[in-house]
Parts: structure tokens; sequence; C-alpha cells
């Protein structure tokens, strides 16, 4: 019987050895530049199941009283301390919003969940017009064609009146369908470029926002989608459903494969983004958007690391979960801070369901000589 149990020690500990390497390889993959390591550089998304396992392990360790064994869990656990924080954080007792803010709301809108009009008026645009926020940086940005039944550009300024200042800047290179981003704000929009970098579909810009007499940059983003069909989801919410030998693992190659090329290319993007940023360092910025990807990803880390701050890791709390369909429960729209930029109360905000997107703001408070008053001005836009 002793040697039975020797036998399961060992098999068990092995296993959480394969457990802890296969976390700590996930939390160091955003190393790995994705063009020279597509599969590996994708291995953040299944860092959550490594989580659980190890902390699983470490539970079990304790109750059987191996408590030199539930050293390596615990090991593994606080070396990942920082990408646990960052995917989950807690910020119990999170200081208060100070009086004088500004707020900003980034949100993928999905074409306005296709430009539909109806009597109760578009969901979306209805949500962007009672925000409250002073800056609201849009992905998947559009408008329709047949003013009867789609949302105009014409309606849009209506609506949101409030924001007297906006742009819309059309990005990637592709032929025929185009996508857009847009900036609408309280606060003069002084300048607005467009970020270059080889994508048909995607892109980045770069607005200078005044803000009581000092400037703002504001960077807004839509890297790289993971290029998934309505099939490919199909298939993930199979594998979730009826997981099947066989289908489990044909159809865990070929999303990997999928994801892994999109990463490649959120890789090249992040880089050049990176560069602009460089250039930035050190004044009140502010990189927003949908990156289709976590923060344990290249990309991410591409761009975090020009000394930005993760407004949801630094003041949010939980898993902060902005992307809402198939069964894809991950964190890739974010909100990153540097230049003496700091963040309050950054949250999801899962109240709309209309996009495949839930919208994600913050307060802010800039070093500035001047402090936002949210002073109104009736300019043209």
């Amino acid at each position: 019987m002793r040697q039975i149990g020797k036998v399961l020690k060992f098999i068990l500990l092995t296993a959480n050895l394969c457990m802890a390497g296969l976390m700590l390889l996930a939390a160091y993959s955003p190393l790995l530049q994705p063009a020279h390591h597509p599969w590996l550089s994708s291995m953040g998304l299944t860092f959550p199941l490594f989580l659980i396992l190890n902390g699983l392990f470490l539970i079990f360790w304790l109750i059987v009283q191996q408590y030199k064994l539930s050293l390596l869990p615990l090991l593994t656990l606080l070396i990942c301390y920082n990408d646990i924080h960052t995917l989950f954080p807690l910020n119990l007792g999170r200081p208060d919003t100070p009086e004088r803010h500004i707020s900003l709301l980034s949100y993928n809108i999905m074409a306005f969940h296709g430009c539909q009009k109806s009597e109760e008026g578009n969901p979306i645009l209805n949500y962007l017009k009672t925000s409250g926020a002073d800056i609201l940086c849009l992905q998947e940005y559009a408008t329709g064609r047949d003013h009867k039944r789609h949302l105009m550009q014409t309606d849009i300024d209506r609506a949101l009146k409030a924001y007297p200042y906006h742009t819309i800047t059309a990005i990637g290179e592709g032929k025929g369908r185009t996508n857009k981003i847009a900036c609408y704000s309280k606060y003069p929009i002084i300048s607005s470029r467009k970020v270059d970098y080889p994508s048909p579909y995607n892109g980045s810009a770069i607005y200078r926002i005044l803000v009581d007499g000092d400037t703002l940059t504001v960077i807004n983003n839509h890297l790289e989608s993971n290029k998934l069909t309505k099939e490919d989801k199909v298939v993930y919410e199979e594998l979730l459903s009826v997981p099947e030998k066989e289908k489990m693992s044909s159809g865990i190659r070929h999303l990997i494969k999928k994801l892994a090329e999109a990463s490649a290319l959120r890789g090249v993007q992040a880089d050049s983004l990176a560069r602009r940023i460089e250039a930035i360092k050190g004044k009140p910025i502010v990189v927003c958007g949908d990156f289709n990807d976590i923060p344990l990803s290249y990309a991410y880390r591409q761009v975090a690391r020009c000394q930005l701050a993760d407004a949801f890791a630094h003041s949010g709390q939980g898993a902060g979960i902005s992307y809402n369909q198939h069964h894809f429960y991950f964190r890739i729209d974010h909100i990153l801070t540097g230049g003496g930029v700091t963040s309050y109360n950054c949250r999801v905000d899962r109240s709309i369901k209309t996009s495949d997107h839930y919208p994600i703001r913050c307060d802010l408070t800039l070093p500035l000589r001047n402090h936002p008053t949210h002073q109104k001005e009736k300019t043209k836009s």
C-alpha cells in the first residue's frame, strides 16, 4: 500500500512540475517574437488554465500535509505574481477619483451594430450620447448609405453634439470594405495623423488634444484581428461543449494556427507603434483601443514596455473581460497611460451587449499646468 502511495505521489509531482513549467512558459511567452515563434508566442492564452491547475495543486499538497511539495506551486505563483495581477487585479482600497479629472472611453462599436436605425434610436449611439465621457475613442466606426434605415454621419454628429471636436480616420490598405477609427472629444483636437504599418484592414491614429492649455497625446488602435470565421467560432464552441478526442486534436491545431498567424502580424504592428510611442516618451500619453490580444502577448508587451501603465491593472478589479461572444473570455481592449497620466476607477462596462466588445473606460488626472475643468466650448468640429 505504501508503494502505491509513493507511485501516486510521484505521478502527481510530475504532473505538478509539468503544470508549473507550462505556466512559466505561458507567462514568459510575450518575450518571443511571434514572427519567429508563432505557436509558442500564443501560449499566454493558456495562462489562466495553468494558473487554476497550479492553484489546485497548492491546495491539494496543503490538504495532504505535503508542505515541502506545496512550495513548487507556491513558488510558481509567486514568480508569476505580476502576470496574475495584470490579468486579475484586485486593487482593494482603491483611492477615489479626484474631483478634477477627465474621463476616457474606448469602444469597438462594431459599425454601430450594422448602423441600424430604429424609432428608439441606435443603442450604441444612445450609450455614447449618455456616457458622460470627455473623450471617446471608437474602433470599427462606420456610417450607412440609406438615411431611412441606417445611421448617417449627420445622425451621429447630432446625437454627439456635446462633443464639438471629432476626427475620423480610414485605416488599412485593403481594397473594398474600409475600416475606420474615430475620436470624439469635448476638448480641441489640434492634430490627427494615421500610423502607417502593413495591414489590409487595421490601423492606428495619433491625436493631440488640447486640455486646458496643455497637450495630451492619445493613440487609438485597432490591431490585427484573429480572422476567426463563423465556422472557426463554431469549432471553438464545439470543443467546449463536446470535447471529443479526434475533434479536439484537429480543432485545436486549426485554431492555434490562425491565432498564431494573426499574432505574428500584430507583432509587426506593435513594433511600429512602439517606435512612435518612444518618440513621445515623457509627455502625457494615453494608448487605447482594440488590441485583439491579451496582456500576456507580444503586442501588448511591446506597447506597454514604453514606460506605460495598464489602467485596468492599476485601478480596475477582476478579469475585465471585454470580448463578449463565442465564449472567448479575454480582455483584449486596453487603456495604457504614461508621462505622468494617472488612472482611476478603470472598468469594463458590461451593461451594453450590442457590440461584440464591451466598452472600457477610466478616469484620468493629467500632470498639466491647468487641470481639467470640464468647461464647455462651442466651436466648429
